[in-house]
């Protein structure tokens, strides 16, 4: 796919993808949905990707969606429609590479949602949130009725999004909803930094496998499901040429060179959440 409204760069093993719809704010449309989940694909299927950063253009991250851009739901497509940005958060939750928010501005509406489903959220001083569906006469979207209570526990969460207020970048520290605020020049290089340390010393089969038992794990009903895949897994590993990278490059001082790719070297019972036993 030929991308118009962000863009895709790989260097170091790090992807970013980055908004780019600058003089919108990088308002969010159809258009862009489909890109994104292009861009996804891509980084899943390319093994020299090591992680994924998002970010966005100018001044803003997403200023949510282009109210002028998308057409509403025909009546008759109410109870089989699906909203675009919940498409993008499941494409972004399915990823087998870590994912970095790198939020360099206003991240509303959308702009906020898609974000639930990436690994660690890092913001500028300059950046702002809001969940602001009920003043628009509408309800959360894009799965965050799911990820944001996970995120930030259930009271925060109904705070921000019954009143619809928007609010900084510090409040969403203290709330949980980012890791780290940072000036707006390291923003970034933070984010790249922390890409790199996955990509330099973390397997990346060990990484797929580890960012899917936590994700899937926060719908399991009791300890015990999560420890029949636990189990399931950790023995993989063991039994894994990767394991043995891990320990020689441990004794013997010096950066792992992990053998195995996601493309060929996932597990036999990966994806575990297709077997009726987890369902």
């Amino acid at each position: 796919m030929a991308y118009e409204q962000i863009r895709y760069e790989v260097d170091d093993g790090i992807a970013v993808l980055t908004l780019n719809r600058p003089d919108k704010l990088n308002a969010y449309t159809e258009r862009m949905r489909d890109e994104i989940i292009a861009a996804f694909d891509r980084s899943d299927a390319d093994d020299a990707v090591r992680a994924v950063i998002v970010t966005g253009e100018g001044r803003g991250f997403c200023a949510g969606a282009d109210l002028g851009g998308d057409a509403e739901p025909a009546p008759d497509e109410v109870g089989t429609w699906r909203d675009g940005g919940g498409q993008v958060t499941l494409r972004i939750f399915r990823s087998l590479k870590p994912v970095i928010a790198a939020i360099n501005g206003p991240a509303v509406g959308v702009g906020a949602t898609m974000t639930l489903a990436m690994d660690v959220r890092l913001a500028s001083e300059s950046a702002k949130f809001g969940f602001v569906f009920v003043r628009r006469g509408l309800t959360p979207e894009a799965c965050s009725s799911f990820f944001l209570p996970r995120v930030v526990g259930i009271s925060q969460a109904l705070e921000w999004c019954l009143t619809g207020r928007v609010f900084p970048a510090q409040e969403a520290l203290a709330g949980g909803l980012v890791t780290r605020v940072l000036p707006a020049e390291e923003l970034l290089p933070a984010a790249r930094a922390l890409a790199l340390e996955i990509a330099d010393n973390a397997s990346p089969v060990s990484v797929a496998l580890t960012r899917q038992l936590m994700w899937r794990g926060l719908g399991l009903h009791h300890p015990m499901e999560a420890h029949r895949v636990d189990s399931r897994s950790f023995r993989s590993r063991m039994q894994s040429a990767d394991m043995v990278e891990g320990v020689m490059s441990f004794l013997e001082k010096r950066p792992p060179a992990f053998p195995q790719t996601v493309s060929t070297d996932m597990p036999a019972f990966f994806p575990w959440w297709d077997e009726p036993e987890f369902h």
